[in-house]
């Protein structure tokens, strides 16, 4: 197995051993073999132990198993323990889901504050059966069917079946912990593990190399979509500073359809078919969103931008006798220009220190050229502002009183001419 499993590194995992990799470790009998392989193939890893706190006095004693194996081992060792039953209680999801959550969680902080380029899990080739089982009955399309698959996580042992790795165990004379939870019948998976596929190996020995050569025709059927996907993307996801503008008869003339938008907005949180196809059929101004993104729909296209994290009710105070850097950059100008993004003001009539903060509902001003005041809000629809362009609009202020939509209208109110004393000229990108 040894063999195999350099192989397999070095045709896979080009430059493995120069990355900086860390070792989900249970110090179960999968996760101890790869533990073995690994150190045996000369590749440099860490270790990343989580505690569960689910089996009393049985997690400490793992825990110290596998602390005990790196100390002797001179491998870098990181554990933390977990109250998972109370995160199962409060976010009204299965232990079996909370501990996922949980670890894949530490883990992303693991990478992002220590820089491991990549986190190895010892999941197999039964584990990857039991996944498509599972998905199957889920309904999952194609990526869901191929099983355990991702960037960040490499999963070295998927070539190998579970009875492969016990035999090596043996063999070997490698220690390991038994965690009794395993052997329930409480889980779906589990279900799977002890009953419905010992019994399909029965009926088919070959049954695994077969599962395997599936897998790899399920993989190059989705690369080969990958390709057309990002060919779609390259040429209809139009990109203008922090957003994505696709024309919706691009959208329409897509056969099949449904799957290509699966396909397409799934990578930003948007999986619900139904929804994306009301959203192409419903009037401008409507949208969706997910965790990370908003997709709206504005006349005839739809604009996909990052839901931004920042506060937009914050207001930041300015007297301008420096440029503003941030969050938008406008510069103190000693000449005036009569375009938009110049505003040419009267110092005289400004009460400082002035106010920028975003647009708010009920917002109104005096437009220079125009007769009385108007909402902001109208002015936005005469102008043909989207949705998104009304929410990331900036507003300059003296105390309650808008002085500049920037890049847009001066306020009359504020405004200053050729023959102003004290004239301050602003000027945005």
């Amino acid at each position: 197995m040894i063999d195999r499993f350099k192989l397999h590194i070095a045709k896979n995992f080009k430059g493995f051993k120069n990355q900086n990799l860390v070792l989900a470790f249970s110090g179960g009998v999968d996760s101890r073999v790869l533990f073995d392989l690994l150190l045996k193939s000369k590749i440099d890893f860490s270790v990343a132990h989580c505690n569960f706190n689910l089996r009393a006095t049985a997690s400490d004693q793992d825990a110290k198993f596998c602390a005990d194996l790196c100390k002797l081992n001179s491998i870098t060792f990181h554990i933390k323990k977990f109250e998972t039953v109370e995160y199962s209680r409060n976010n009204k999801i299965s232990i079996q889901m909370a501990a996922r959550d949980l670890r894949y969680s530490w883990f992303n902080e693991l990478q992002e504050n220590l820089g491991y380029t990549h986190v190895l899990t010892a999941h197999h080739l039964d584990d990857q059966l039991e996944t498509f089982l599972i998905n199957l009955g889920r309904g999952s399309g194609l990526k869901g069917l191929r099983g355990i698959t991702t960037d960040q996580i490499i999963r070295p042992l998927l070539p190998f079946s579970k009875d492969e790795i016990h035999a090596y165990a043996e063999e070997n004379k490698i220690e390991w912990r038994a965690d009794s939870s395993n052997e329930k019948d409480d889980y779906l998976r589990n279900q799977l593990r002890h009953h419905v596929i010992p019994q399909w190996k029965k009926t088919d020995e070959n049954l695994l190399k077969q599962v395997s050569n599936s897998f790899e025709n399920l993989s190059l059927a989705q690369e080969a979509l990958n390709v057309i996907i990002n060919d779609f993307q390259d040429k209809h996801f139009i990109k203008t500073k922090n957003k994505l503008s696709i024309l919706l008869e691009s959208l329409q003339g897509l056969k099949p359809q449904n799957y290509y938008l699966h396909a397409l907005f799934s990578p930003y949180g948007f999986n619900n078919v139904t929804d994306l196809l009301s959203l192409i059929q419903a009037q401008s101004g409507k949208f969706l969103v997910s965790n990370t993104h908003r997709l709206i729909r504005d006349r005839e296209q739809l604009i996909l931008t990052p839901i931004e994290k920042s506060d937009l009710s914050r207001e930041i105070k300015w007297i301008p006798e420096h440029d503003l850097k941030a969050p938008i950059q406008i510069s103190i100008e000693s000449e005036f220009v009569p375009k938009n993004k110049y505003a040419l003001l009267n110092a005289d009539l400004l009460k400082y220190p002035l106010i920028l903060r975003k647009y708010k509902e009920g917002d109104y001003f005096c437009p220079v050229g125009m007769k009385g005041k108007k909402k902001l809000s109208k002015y936005f629809k005469d102008q043909k502002f989207s949705l998104l362009d009304k929410e990331t609009q900036w507003v300059l202020c003296s105390e309650d009183q808008i002085v500049w939509v920037v890049g847009h209208r001066v306020d009359a109110r504020f405004a200053g001419n050729s023959e102003t004393n004290n004239p301050l000229i602003l000027k945005s990108f």
